[in-house]
This record gives structure tokens, sequence and C-alpha cells, in this order.
């Protein structure tokens, strides 16, 4: 079926809600799967979740995604990038959550977030380059 094509403003929207959605979930099962969601950095422990959570994910791909969208008003091909931006960056920083001070079932879970991200944005920005089109 593909895709369906959508305005900017609401291929955004949807991107922020369905991976903020998936991931809090994705946080209530590693908290159920006993993650502590702290951070241990010089003997001071910093919770990230749920604000981090809901920080990390809305704010990167409204930034991005926004970005792309304003920028597609002028260049469509903008879109295509964007797609890519859009997978490698969530990837690429997987590493950062895995070198930091997290036990096992948090670094899972926030990989996993990371994974729902580079899956989410990429559908959303299809949807709207077909709208744009």
């Amino acid at each position: 079926m593909g895709v369906p094509a959508s305005t900017r403003p609401r291929s955004v929207l949807f991107s922020v809600g369905a991976s903020l959605l998936a991931n809090l979930v994705l946080w209530l099962v590693g908290l159920a799967a006993g993650g502590s969601f702290e951070l241990t950095d010089g003997g001071t422990t910093t919770p990230v979740a749920p604000g981090g959570v809901v920080m990390l994910t809305v704010v990167p791909i409204v930034v991005g995604m926004g970005l792309a969208a304003l920028i597609s008003l002028r260049w469509i091909g903008v879109i295509r990038i964007a797609q890519v931006v859009g997978v490698l960056a969530p990837l690429g920083t997987i590493a950062m959550t895995v070198d930091a001070d997290f036990d096992a079932a948090t670094t899972v879970t926030l990989a996993l977030m990371h994974v729902v991200i580079a899956i989410v944005v990429p559908i959303g920005l299809e949807s709207m380059r077909r709208g744009a089109a």
C-alpha cells in the first residue's frame, strides 16, 4: 500500500507522536526489565527518564523535520537528504548510549529508542514528500 501523503505539519506531528508513544512504551518495558534509567557520573546519579526520554525524542524530531519542512518549501529534494540523516543520526548516537554508565536493561532500552526514531522519521518524511508533490 505505501506511505500516505500528508501535509508538512501533520507529518511532523505524526512522527513526534508515534516516536514518543513507542519510546514511552519501551521505557515502561525497560523499567519492568529492571532498568534504572539512571546515569552515574563522578559519583553523582542522574535520572534520565521519563523527562529525558520525552525531551530527547521530541526536540530532535521537531528540529530536524521542521527544518526539512521549511527548506522543502523551496527545495523538495532536501527531504531525501533528511531521510538519510533521519536514519544515520539516531543510529550513530547509539554509541553514546552504549558508552554511558547505564545498566544493561537501560542501555538496551535506550538503544531501541534510537532505532524507533530511525524508523519513524523517514516514514514521516516520505509522507511529507508525497504530500508536497
